[in-house]
């Protein structure tokens, strides 16, 4: 056996990648242009979708698709998804990225509004796009499904317990989704650590440094830090990689 080199291209593929305009999905767009793919950016809020689609394609020359779209709205995927493949013909790669972790004081305060919502966005849409656009793949030419969960489904902290709670879920759905889409398509998960993006800029970063000199890395990941670990799940580098829950984490305790 001759040994070969992993490919990361992505060229003539699609990716769709919710929760795309900003931090981490924002970081992977632009990571799947720069390898090849034409995007798909979908969110709540279309008009940041629709002008970072027009950076992407300035910025990479790939066609760029930005699309409003509330994930947590079971009613509204249907024809998100219906979109993209009338418009671009296919997705080949999906990345169920968007997420919400509301603060909350003490746990009874907790409303049934606010835990409703977090497992809406963190779980019942990634449940809903998945068989949509998996049933898809499988019938077609396959593909490759990424879950974005969090270290907080291994480690649970008092303050993020619906948002635990949802992601130890989609770690769950990742492995059963592979069983049930495979052998042509994948679906993986990134459980991942304490990234420093837009969200970050309202912590107490002085008790965070705290924090993160518990972790291997000594620090809060940068955006950027996940498009390694992206592009090995959405491209053939991984193509005997499935069900599997990747940590990017700097190394928490």
């Amino acid at each position: 056996m001759t040994a070969t080199s992993p490919s990361f291209d992505l060229s003539g593929r699609v990716a769709l990648v919710t929760g795309g305009s900003r931090g981490l999905g924002r970081a992977m767009t632009l990571g799947f242009a720069a390898a090849g793919a034409d995007v798909v950016i979908a969110s709540r809020d279309g008009a940041a979708c629709e002008a970072f689609a027009a950076e992407v394609t300035e910025t990479t020359g790939r066609r760029a698709l930005g699309i409003g779209a509330h994930v947590g709205r079971w009613s509204e995927l249907d024809g998100l998804v219906d979109r993209v493949y009338d418009e671009l013909g296919s997705i080949d790669v999906l990345v169920n990225n968007a997420g919400m972790s509301p603060l909350y004081g003490d746990i009874t305060e907790v409303s049934e509004e606010l835990f409703d919502k977090v497992l809406g966005v963190n779980l019942k849409g990634p449940f809903r796009l998945t068989a949509l656009v998996g049933t898809r793949m499988a019938a077609g030419n396959g593909g490759s499904i990424i879950n974005i969960s969090s270290m907080g489904a291994a480690r649970p902290r008092p303050a993020i317990l619906p948002y635990a709670a949802a992601k130890a879920g989609l770690n769950a759905l990742t492995v059963g989704f592979a069983h049930t889409f495979g052998p042509s398509v994948r679906v993986n998960a990134i459980m991942a650590g304490t990234f420093l993006t837009d969200v970050s800029k309202a912590w107490d970063m002085e008790a965070f440094a705290k924090r993160a000199e518990n972790f291997a890395a000594k620090r809060g990941g940068e955006p950027e830090e996940i498009v390694g670990a992206a592009l090995y799940l959405a491209s053939d580098a991984s193509s005997y990689t499935t069900g599997s829950i990747l940590t990017v984490d700097g190394g928490q305790p």
